[in-house]
């Protein structure tokens, strides 16, 4: 067990959940953007990893390719590897939780998120 605010964030919004957990099977962490604050623009289609998005709290919107999806608490989202994705906070920032694996093939830990 261990509280999210227990684990210091990288870059001051990402925070290493599966290296605080010891998990191995999946990658998972948690952001938290400041209001108007954009993530990282980035694709998995190297390592093939797909990724699912639960979003917490605050809103904003997920730019994928060139559509925008909205993000609210409660919604879940998937995103396939070879699609470029950035999410952008709203008003209110923005907090979620990131769960990425690649189908059919074991986790392999990358830049050690």
């Amino acid at each position: 067990m261990i509280d999210a605010s227990d684990v210091e964030p990288s870059f001051g919004v990402f925070r290493k959940m599966r290296s605080a957990l010891g998990v191995s099977g999946f990658g998972i962490n948690q952001v938290e953007l400041p209001p108007g604050a954009s993530g990282r623009e980035h694709d998995e289609q190297e390592g093939g990893q797909e990724e699912v998005y639960v979003i917490l709290a605050g809103s904003g919107v997920m730019r994928i390719d060139s559509e925008e999806v909205a993000l609210v608490p409660g919604r879940w989202l998937r995103v396939d590897p070879g699609h470029t994705r950035v999410p952008i906070a709203g008003s209110e920032g923005l907090t979620m939780i990131m769960v990425g694996g690649t189908p059919g093939r074991g986790f392999v830990p990358r830049n050690n998120l």
